[in-house]
């Protein structure tokens, strides 16, 4: 049976948990009221069964990886049945040694969901009150503290997961009500009681995708908010260079067809139509008088920069790329990222790597350059729009001639290019792929690893940057918009303008910007924008 959902409930089965209920879950001021997360009854089934099955071939005293043997490069040390529980409290202390920062509250939500879907398939010889345990801390808001660094995405990512599992166990710190507490005292107060584990428990809650794939899931989803910021500031830019909007024509993008390209190309026809600034190539040749010598200088260019002209086939890239990183992603989310698993009906255990975090690694890598190479779009759109040689007109870093009497003492958005370049510039760079530094590790039994963690956490590192640009972009955009005459625009970029206006105020003369872009980029976060723009914003 798929999960069901509405306004208060998702039942987990690990088989149809949506991107848009983790993202949901994981953010819940943004995305309304917070569903109640339980166990679907055939997941409970199914985990009582795996576990049936677990304690059987423990009592007939077989080797199964990581119950009852050491762990990677260890495996040749089997122990006895009796020690099997013991050796997975081992197993989570070894392993808190993570580094960096603590990983943001979304994060931390995300991955405690998608971990409980994993371990719902029914695959992975735990309890169903060892996920519910997850679940409760979830709806507690009991929030491990989870360092950033130290996950290769192959095993698993055991170094942070072990921090949910410690923190399971009564151990560690959490946050809880904005403060850092003993996970024991969040448990005491919510009702909670200290999980203790049995045989292969522990190795089920730190073996999997789960801490890399929630950083992916919520990169995806602020990626695609990226790609409409890009759809709206190329809008707002070609408008006030008197842009020719011709590059946006049906017939052009339905004689290459790529699904994104299309649909970026028809929000821009749309968010440009009914302009009194933009123009199309007919109307450039009707103001033009017909060639009567052998050679002029044409007084409009017929055709647009590429950063205006080829914006669609940008913004399209990220659009497809979006694609096909939610289709794998969906597929994260609902596997058994686990080794070893217990297969019920062939009534035995199997040895695999499903813990490895390739296809989130590769998608990761993807969706970075993409989105990186928005950030160059934006801030290529952001130089022609602060220069004189190229904004049709517009003064000089859009200060307003108004303050034609301080020539020189006044510099406008100067500053801002300087920022919005050095931004882009990192963004670039830290779209370079994590996947392709894998290095053995542990004694070579981790000969090959995905760094799948580090490549979704540049994934948000290059939104993040991308959302600073696009939000630079958009402040110099209602800057030019002002002085181009807002009454002459599209009824689109009127509406986004009069949405900046109302939160950040024209610029007259130098000043400091920074809150500026702060507020402009959450505009960009929280949907406003889009919404403003009529743009799809689900």
């Amino acid at each position: 049976m798929n999960a069901q959902t509405n306004d208060v409930r998702i039942e987990l089965n690990g088989r149809s948990l949506t991107l848009h209920e983790v993202v949901r879950l994981a953010r819940p001021a943004q995305e309304g009221p917070t569903p109640t997360v339980v166990l679907h009854p055939e997941a409970v089934a199914a985990a009582e069964r795996s576990v049936r099955l677990r304690d059987r071939l423990i009592a007939e005293r077989k080797p199964i990886y990581g119950v009852t043997t050491g762990f990677g490069d260890s495996v040749t040390n089997q122990i006895s049945p009796e020690r099997a529980a013991h050796l997975q409290r081992n197993l989570i202390r070894y392993h808190l040694n993570g580094v960096g920062p603590d990983a943001e509250a979304d994060v931390i939500r995300a991955t405690l969901l998608i971990r409980a879907n994993a371990l719902a398939r029914g695959n992975s010889g735990i309890r169903p009150l060892v996920i519910e345990r997850l679940l409760q801390h979830l709806a507690a808001d009991i929030l491990p503290r989870v360092p950033e660094r130290g996950s290769l995405g192959a095993s698993g990512d055991l170094v942070p997961l072990c921090y949910v599992a410690s923190v399971l166990l009564g151990e560690g710190d959490a946050y809880f009500g904005k403060k850092i507490v003993p996970a024991s005292e969040a448990q005491r107060e919510m009702g909670i009681l200290p999980t203790v584990l049995e045989a292969k428990e522990g190795l089920a809650l730190i073996n999997g995708t789960s801490f890399t794939t929630a950083f992916a899931v919520l990169a995806a989803h602020d990626a695609a908010s990226i790609a409409q910021a890009a759809e709206i500031v190329t809008a707002f830019i070609g408008e006030a260079l008197l842009g020719n909007a011709s590059h946006y024509a049906d017939f052009v993008h339905e004689a290459k067809p790529h699904p994104g390209q299309l649909a970026s190309a028809a929000e821009l026809r749309r968010m440009t139509a009914d302009s009194g600034l933009s123009t199309t190539y007919e109307e450039i040749l009707g103001a033009t008088d017909p060639l009567q010598d052998d050679h002029r200088e044409l007084e409009q260019r017929i055709q647009e920069h590429y950063s205006l002209r080829c914006a669609p086939h940008v913004i399209g890239v990220l659009r497809d790329t979006l694609t096909w990183v939610g289709q794998w992603l969906t597929t994260e989310v609902n596997a058994s990222t686990d080794n070893p698993l217990f297969s019920v009906d062939e009534e035995r255990v199997h040895h695999g790597g499903n813990f490895y975090a390739g296809h989130v690694a590769q998608a990761m890598d993807s969706l970075k350059v993409a989105t990186a190479g928005v950030a160059d779009l934006l801030d290529r759109q952001l130089a022609l729009v602060v220069d004189p040689k190229f904004n049709a007109g517009l003064p000089a870093n859009l200060v307003p001639p108004s303050l034609s009497a301080e020539a020189g003492l006044h510099h406008g958005f100067k500053g801002m290019q300087i920022a919005a370049s050095a931004v882009t510039a990192e963004a670039l760079k830290t779209a370079a792929p994590a996947s392709v530094f894998s290095r053995s590790t542990e004694a070579h039994n981790q000969d090959k690893v995905s760094m799948g963690t580090i490549a979704a956490r540049d994934a948000r590192t290059v939104n993040e940057l991308t959302g600073q640009v696009a939000a630079i972009a958009l402040l110099a955009g209602a800057q030019a918009i002002d002085l181009r005459g807002r009454e002459n625009a599209a009824p689109s970029v009127r509406r986004i303008h009069e949405l900046i206006r109302s939160r950040v105020p024209f610029t007259d003369g130098d000043r400091r910007m920074e809150a500026d872009i702060a507020t402009v980029r959450e505009l960009i976060l929280d949907g406003s924008l889009a919404r403003a723009a009529g743009s799809p914003t689900d």
